[in-house]
């Protein structure tokens, strides 16, 4: 139940949204990586398409889309800087931003003055040149696409962050879906907000289980083994919550670790209930 992201101001942002809406969790570092395995042309944006409307032994129209796409981009954050924007702020529309801002860079077309980054006065654009790369799935001959196209390898080490949520209160995990959704993919948003509300229904369901006696640790994970899948109807559809016996005991070391179940030589004894 966790979110990942290698994008420095987003880990920053995200981090005082938690901690201004007193939701708990972990964040963890360490190194990682982004790579490219493919090809590059180089030119003004007129010589590269130029190049992609002869290039033989690629997927031409992949690569039209692709160029077009690398236009709207660079067009996008040009509006951006011609009256001059924060760096953070640019780099929130996404890591493609910087390998944008870098090409610009050694155009010598942009200046950086007190935290703000602007486009130079009398910049003529179709005159800079600028390298379109490409992933290298869109050559079926190399060969032939190599008359053009430069093959082209970029490997960025780079850090990575790690919010591990640690929430069990439906409010706050309902909150965290709202400040997340700022800052990642919907599909990724989903699938955490869908783990998260899983993992505290089945913690509620185990504190709802547990007296005020040692259970052996066995016989509950058999019980809730036997009851699983658990099913809970919504105003919008069913909700249903599977999960394995590891799985099942990871969730009471969890709820150990908050402090909500006391776990000695194989029983489990309740310490108190969600509140």
């Amino acid at each position: 139940m966790r979110f990942v992201t290698k994008n420095e101001a987003v880990k920053r942002s995200f981090l005082e949204d938690l901690k201004r809406e007193g939701i708990k969790f972990e964040l963890g570092e360490r190194l990682s990586y982004e790579t490219f395995v493919g090809y590059m042309l180089e030119g003004t944006l007129e010589e590269i398409r130029a190049q992609i409307d002869v290039m033989e032994g690629a997927d031409r129209e992949a690569l039209t889309e692709g160029f077009t796409s690398f236009k709207e981009s660079l067009n996008h954050i040009l509006e951006h800087i011609k009256v001059g924007e924060k760096f953070d702020v640019l780099l929130n529309e996404g890591p493609w931003v910087a390998e944008i801002l870098d090409q610009l860079t050694r155009n010598g077309a942009i200046d950086y003055s007190e935290g703000l980054i602007k486009l130079k006065d009398g910049v003529d654009v179709t005159k800079l040149r600028f390298e379109f790369k490409f992933p290298f799935n869109l050559v079926h001959s190399p060969e032939s696409a190599e008359k053009i196209a430069k093959q082209f390898a970029f490997a960025d080490l780079t850090m990575e962050y790690e919010f591990e949520i640690l929430e069990l209160d439906m409010g706050k995990i309902n909150t965290l879906g709202k400040i997340a959704s700022r800052y990642f993919p919907e599909d990724a948003l989903l699938r955490v907000y869908f783990a998260l509300v899983g993992r505290a229904i089945l913690s509620s369901e185990i504190l709802k289980s547990l007296g005020s006696e040692k259970v052996e640790i066995s016989e509950l994970v058999k019980a809730f083994a036997r009851a699983a899948p658990i099913a809970i109807p919504t105003p919008k559809g069913t909700l249903v919550i599977n999960y394995s016996p590891r799985a099942l005991e990871e969730v009471l070391r969890f709820l150990k670790r908050l402090g909500y179940v006391e776990i000695k030589a194989g029983k489990v004894k309740k310490l108190r209930d969600l509140a």
